[in-house]
């Protein structure tokens, strides 16, 4: 906590491994201070500070209070729900940060590491994404940067593990698992009671894709008759983002896009739907306002009738 009561969170690297530094820790330690100082976005994690007079540096960032998106997908609070419209919003908000980090952003940055740890969400449940420790700037003209492998087994894009070439397509792999985590509610690795087996879950989706049976992989959670279409889509969307190609995967801005789209296009159909309900109602209305005042005159004829005839 600061001096004027702000609460905010202190990442403190180990830099130190046997009285020896890590060149490799500190490298990312700087990279981050420096990645961070250039991007201002309401879905990025902000940096509000660094301290580099202590033996072991400091990074102060805002205080994010409700954890990662992995902790919320993996251990559901019954009490509140990760429902399908906030995994959707939480979706779209990861696209919006990383299609402003690409070339949206004067100076396109790659983040190298998307996975469901490194989202995290506020008081509101707002995405933030964070954890720039290995991510790189490049210059705009350039189309990747070519690296050490590094990155998380499960979210690593397979043409950049073959060819050590990083692109922004990349991250748009990983990405896709993520929305694979949303759509599930599955981790992005699992294995067998006996540790031989492990199961990737984007091959396992994309399995599930080609055999028609997406729906049997569906987090039950979420699974109910209004969220059905979108889920169908956005799953769609995250076939092609799994793409073993990377050029034939859209860019983040395509991404962010789209499913925006999907979002809109559902509230635009509950609005419509909405309508015609209140429609029918007010014709059932009319009818009946119909009715009842036939009804009424047919007795008010007779009572005449009967009046004459006395």
């Amino acid at each position: 906590m600061l001096a004027d009561g702000s609460v905010v969170a202190v990442k403190k690297s180990k830099l130190m491994e046997e009285k020896i530094i890590d060149k490799t820790k500190l490298e990312q330690f700087i990279n981050e201070v420096m990645i961070l100082s250039q991007i201002n976005h309401r879905n990025v994690v902000k940096l509000l500070g660094c301290c580099l007079e202590t033996k072991v540096p400091l990074l102060v960032y805002e205080f994010i209070p409700n954890g990662t998106l992995y902790h919320f997908i993996n251990q559901p609070n019954e009490e509140f729900p990760l429902i399908w419209k906030m995994r959707l919003r939480i979706a779209i908000e990861i696209a919006n940060a990383l299609s402003y980090l690409h070339p949206a952003a004067s100076i396109p940055i790659y983040h190298r590491d998307i996975k469901s740890s490194n989202i995290l969400l506020d008081d509101k449940y707002r995405a933030k994404v964070s954890d720039f420790g290995i991510s790189r700037s490049v210059a705009l003209e350039q189309t990747h940067v070519t690296t050490r492998v590094q990155g998380t087994f499960g979210y690593l894009d397979p043409e950049y593990f073959r060819s050590s070439k990083f692109t922004e397509k990349s991250d748009v792999y990983s990405f896709g698992v993520v929305l694979v985590e949303l759509i599930t509610g599955q981790k992005p690795i699992s294995s067998s009671e006996s540790k031989k087996v492990v199961r990737s879950l984007a091959n396992f989706f994309l399995l599930s894709m080609k055999e028609n049976s997406l729906l049997s992989v569906v987090d039950p959670m979420v699974m109910n008759g209004n969220a059905k279409e979108e889920i169908v889509a956005v799953a769609k969307l995250a076939k092609r983002c799994l793409n073993f190609k990377g050029k034939k995967r859209p860019t983040m801005k395509q991404v962010a896009v789209e499913l925006e789209w999907i979002r809109s296009s559902e509230e635009a159909n509950a609005i419509q739907q909405s309508a015609d309900e209140d429609s029918n109602t007010d014709e059932m209305t009319e009818a009946l306002g119909v009715a009842s005042f036939s009804t009424s005159c047919s007795v008010l004829k007779d009572t005449v009738t009967v009046f004459i005839d006395t």
